[in-house]
């Protein structure tokens, strides 16, 4: 780094670094296309980010952007006093008109942040019963993004909830001050030219990908403490990382931050024990130290030493909820991992390990894969759920290998790092 892009990064004003997340946020990662609708979902706590986010929208062209908000204390007065039958209900018209929005071309632009233990204290099994119907009404949406027909990115503003969380030792105003910063620094915000630093890393992203896809592995053998894991990979699957082309003809870069490389594993072909190495934040309920065991591509075995109750209904949402549709690599030395930081937020803490996630399979990551029925993908071995939650499982004391179809065996990575 030259001192004069050192001396601009540490001179910008935090309404510059949040202007110029903003502006990332659009253009590299949304892509968003001259004339085209933007729906953005975020809670209160991210309005000034939203608002940002907004003007950057119409700045790049877009001819309507809608914003739904959603306040935490309002969802702990459903638990507090809503009645029971309610926690099977969930908006289906308000996910209806998303997909509807979707089919029409929109793209789609969340901001995470949320308090990772905000339901930590509720009854599991409303927390369950009201996360499976989000989850069957947000379907016809979540197929659209899953399938990448459209231009989507996720991003993250710092809240006060999520930053005392962080960093529990700290004043509050102190504590979203280190927040900011971890997460302007994640997301390359912080930076002299950050849409040239994202071409920079999306192209790095690209090049590991293609070696992957070069060697062809037929499977990977994941083995560390608590850890003897074989993933099988999906027939004719592809490695992507990093930015892609959605079906209506944008280029996003979906998740901000993104450090990984991924690809569909083949439902039916996963063996073994696997244990997390980061806590799981999902739906308000923090989950921590997951060990299941697969058998034939299901968990056979799940526990969970705090939030057993919501993982167990969270792999009982449907058939596929026990199988795995993703599996990423990631190296330990990765800039979210370097900053010794547990976020408790999948969007940051996926990119510091190598992780795995339950449920529904991106059809990308299959050749041709966007052409393809329902019935054909599952033929190849791509999960389909409901659900898609990711879980970390790397660190520095994993190892894995690359197992071909002939069964040879090559080290991908030895301690977390790229071989």
């Amino acid at each position: 780094m030259s001192a004069t892009t050192q001396l601009t990064e540490t001179s910008l004003s935090f309404e510059q670094k949040l202007d110029r997340l903003a502006a990332v946020a659009v253009n590299a990662g949304l892509g968003l296309q001259r004339g085209q609708e933007l729906v953005m979902t975020a809670t209160l706590h991210a309005l000034p980010l939203a608002r940002l986010i907004t003007e950057q929208a119409y700045k790049a062209g877009a001819s309507l952007v809608t914003t739904l908000f959603t306040d935490e204390q309002s969802t702990l007065l459903r638990y507090r006093y809503g009645a029971d039958d309610g926690f099977d209900k969930a908006a289906g018209w308000l996910y209806d008109g998303m997909a509807e929005a979707f089919r029409n071309g929109a793209a789609r632009l969340a901001i995470a942040g949320g308090n990772p233990s905000l339901l930590s204290k509720e009854d599991p099994e409303k927390v369950g019963r009201a996360n499976r119907a989000v989850s069957k009404a947000y379907r016809p949406a979540l197929e659209l993004i899953t399938r990448h027909d459209i231009n989507w990115t996720i991003v993250a503003s710092a809240t006060p909830a999520w930053a005392a969380a962080v960093f529990p030792d700290l004043p509050s105003d102190q504590a979203m001050a280190e927040l900011w910063d971890a997460i302007f620094a994640a997301s390359r915000a912080d930076v002299d030219d950050p849409i040239a630093r994202w071409k920079q890393h999306d192209a790095g992203l690209h090049r590991r990908a293609d070696l992957l896809n070069e060697k062809r592995y037929a499977s990977l053998h994941f083995r560390g403490p608590g850890t003897d894991l074989r993933v099988g990979l999906a027939d004719d699957h592809l490695w992507m990382g990093g930015g892609t082309h959605a079906g209506n003809g944008a280029y996003c870069i979906p998740n901000m931050p993104t450090e990984e490389v991924f690809t569909t594993p083949h439902k039916d072909r996963v063996e073994g024990q696997v244990t997390s190495t980061k806590p799981l934040s999902y739906q308000g309920t923090l989950i921590e130290e997951i060990s299941v065991r697969f058998q034939a591509g299901q968990i056979v075995e799940a526990h969970a030493a705090r939030g057993n109750q919501v993982l167990q209904r969270m792999i009982e949402t449907d058939a596929g909820a026990r199988r795995l549709g993703e599996v990423s690599l990631v190296p330990h030395s990765s800039p979210i991992a370097s900053s010794g930081l547990l976020f408790m937020n999948t969007l940051f803490d996926e990119n510091a390990a190598c992780h795995i996630a339950l449920g529904q399979a991106y059809s990308t990551c299959l050749k041709d894969g966007d052409s393809l029925t329902q019935e054909q993908l599952a033929s190849r071995g791509a999960n389909n759920s409901l659900i898609h939650v990711h879980w970390m499982i790397g660190s520095n004391r994993i190892d894995v290998d690359g197992i071909s179809a002939a069964g040879g065996s090559a080290p991908v990575m030895r301690a977390g790092e790229w071989v």
